[in-house]
Formats: C-alpha cells, sequence, structure tokens
C-alpha cells in the first residue's frame, strides 16, 4: 500500500500514468486526472461547461460534467478497452475544472465559453469539453475555427439542430446552421449520424439518418465519415440522444429508435484516421438516468476521444525518434 495514492487529481506529482486510487473513492476529476488551471505542458485538457438553459425539453444537462467524471473513475487503473493500453503513458492530460458562468446572464454564456477556450486552445493542447447542453458546442466551433478556419463537422446526434436562428438565440437546437452561415463549419465536408427527427434545411450536411444506421456496420460509419471529412481539420461532437434512450436514457430530449452504445464507440474506435482537432460530448442529463446508464456512455465516449489522440501521439512520436536516429520510416 505504501507505493498507492488517493486522491490522486489533487496528489499526482506528474501529468502521465495511471492513478491508484479505488474506483469507489478518491478526488473524481475526468478518470482521476490531475485539477489544475495550469495546461502548460499537456497534451489534452478536459474541460466541463455546466450549462443547460438553451434546451428546449428537460434541463439537467448542467450536471453532465459532474456525472460523466464520477463514472469515469472505473476507467482509469487498466489498461483502457479497446486501445490495449494505458492512454496515459503517452499522453499528458488534465483535467481544468468547469467554465464558471453567470446563471443569471446567459447573454454572456457564449463569450465567455468562447474566451476560456481559446486560452485553453492557445496552449496547443487539445480540448476536449463535457457538457452541458450542445449549444456550448456553438462557442466552443468559434474558438476551433478561429486556429484552424473552417472545420468539417462529424455530429453523433438524434437532431440536425439547424432550426431558425436569428444570430442571437440561446438555443441548442440551431447552432449548426449558424455554423454554416457564418462560415465556422464546412457543410461539404460535414455529416451528421442517428439523425431521427425532421428540420426544415439540412444545409448540404449529409446525413446517415437512424434507420440507415441501424442497416449499417460500425466500419460501413466510420467509412462514410473517413470520406465525408476528406482530411480536413475536424471537430467531433457526441450528443448523447444521439443513442436509443435504452442507452442514454438520461437525456433531455430522447427519441427512439437510435443506435446502440457499442455500435456508436466501435465507429468511434475506427476514426483514426480523421484529423480531429477538437470534440465535446454533450446533452447528458443525469436526473433522468438509471445506475448511471447515460454517464458511463458518456464518459466511454470522451475516454475514445483519448485513445485516438494517444494512439496518433505514439505513432508522432515514433516518427520523429526513428528521424533522430536516422533510421527509414
Amino acid at each position: 500500500m505504501s507505493s498507492r495514492t488517493i486522491d490522486y487529481a489533487f496528489t499526482a506529482h506528474t501529468r502521465r500514468g495511471a492513478a491508484s486510487d479505488p474506483t469507489y473513492a478518491g478526488a473524481l476529476s475526468f478518470m482521476r486526472r490531475k485539477f489544475t488551471k495550469n495546461v502548460s505542458g499537456a497534451d489534452a485538457v478536459v474541460w466541463g461547461i455546466p450549462f443547460d438553459a438553451a434546451v428546449t425539453n428537460r434541463p439537467g444537462a448542467r450536471f453532465g460534467p459532474q456525472a460523466i467524471r464520477r463514472a469515469s473513475a472505473i476507467l482509469d487503473n487498466d489498461p483502457q478497452y479497446p486501445f490495449s493500453r494505458d492512454l496515459f503513458e503517452d499522453l499528458a492530460v488534465v483535467d481544468y475544472g468547469d467554465c464558471l458562468l453567470d446563471s443569471g446572464n446567459h447573454n454572456k454564456t457564449p463569450a465567455t465559453i468562447e474566451r476560456e477556450a481559446a486560452k485553453i486552445l492557445k496552449s496547443g493542447a487539445f480540448l476536449l469539453t463535457l457538457g452541458g447542453d450542445h449549444f456550448i458546442t456553438w462557442p466552443l466551433l468559434k474558438a476551433h475555427a478561429a486556429i484552424h478556419g473552417p472545420l468539417a463537422l462529424v455530429q453523433f446526434d438524434a437532431h440536425q439542430d439547424t432550426w431558425p436562428d436569428d444570430g442571437k438565440r440561446i438555443d441548442h437546437g440551431s447552432f449548426v446552421g449558424r455554423a454554416v452561415k457564418e462560415g465556422i463549419i464546412d457543410p461539404d465536408r460535414s455529416i451528421q449520424i442517428g439523425i431521427r427527427t425532421h428540420a426544415p434545411e439540412t444545409f448540404g450536411i449529409k446525413i446517415l439518418h437512424g434507420y440507415e444506421v441501424e442497416e449499417m456496420r460500425a466500419a460501413e460509419i466510420a467509412y462514410a465519415i473517413v470520406e465525408r471529412t476528406g482530411g480536413r481539420k475536424t471537430y467531433l461532437t457526441f450528443d448523447i440522444d444521439c443513442l436509443d434512450p435504452a442507452y442514454a436514457p438520461g437525456t433531455g430530449t430522447p427519441v427512439a429508435g437510435g443506435p446502440s452504445s457499442a455500435r456508436m464507440l466501435s465507429t468511434l474506435r475506427k476514426l483514426g484516421q480523421v484529423d480531429i482537432v477538437g470534440a465535446d460530448v454533450v446533452e447528458v442529463a443525469p436526473a433522468y438516468d438509471h445506475a448511471d446508464i447515460t454517464s458511463i456512455a458518456g464518459s466511454m465516449i470522451a475516454m475514445h476521444y483519448l485513445g485516438l489522440l494517444a494512439e496518433r501521439k505514439a505513432k508522432q512520436d515514433n516518427v520523429a525518434n526513428n528521424i533522430h536516429h536516422g533510421q527509414d520510416i
């Protein structure tokens, strides 16, 4: 026991390697990563945005970041499946905590999120955000596009989020259309997976509807994503209501007829070719959950993002080492 720690999120001396907290105890950062506002040297930063004032149905996603962190505790100690490695041997990750928002002045929310995201991105770290309702993706897209230019968007969702928008709305159902109109995302390189509702406009974004996804293998879905994004810098957003309510009951706008968590996780696993520059998981509302089903799914999705990032970094490090030692690659 002398070599073990507790409350690793506070006591860690390094940003790499696994924690040894029991899965049932200890400070609940995301996958036990160190809580810090110092992102210097971090490859990835996990950040929570506890905001749900933009929902059109059931509120509660403001508790999503807490719930996802709690569910992620079980993912840390062993090599992470299906990546067969301790992700944090190759990847330095910190938990930045949550965004401080004025709960009485929602008009300030977009600028607050965008400003803080830009500050984190300036460090060069990958930003993984835990929502919060889906409106938070709007300022996150703006912050990422300011660095990378117009982005390809990969959106796992039951809803298109392209409803009419005057450019001022605080609405989780219209931000995608706004992002197209303002040149933040490139619709010709963007794709939506699992859509099970109809909106007036598609804005040219490719759609894989829920019933189509039901007939497709994970490899086919992943191929469609890789082909559509075409090497473009890509932002990946996962609304948990993409999943059927059987696998994600804890969300604000559940829609029956969606895919399983297994199929969507398998799809994510196959996206190593996509140049993902930022990602989020949103709309986890634990008050409607049972046995943390939805929070567990959300934490697995977030872990898969980090797994893809760890693999990419390991390959880059191997190439750099080979070049340093004069080996052919």
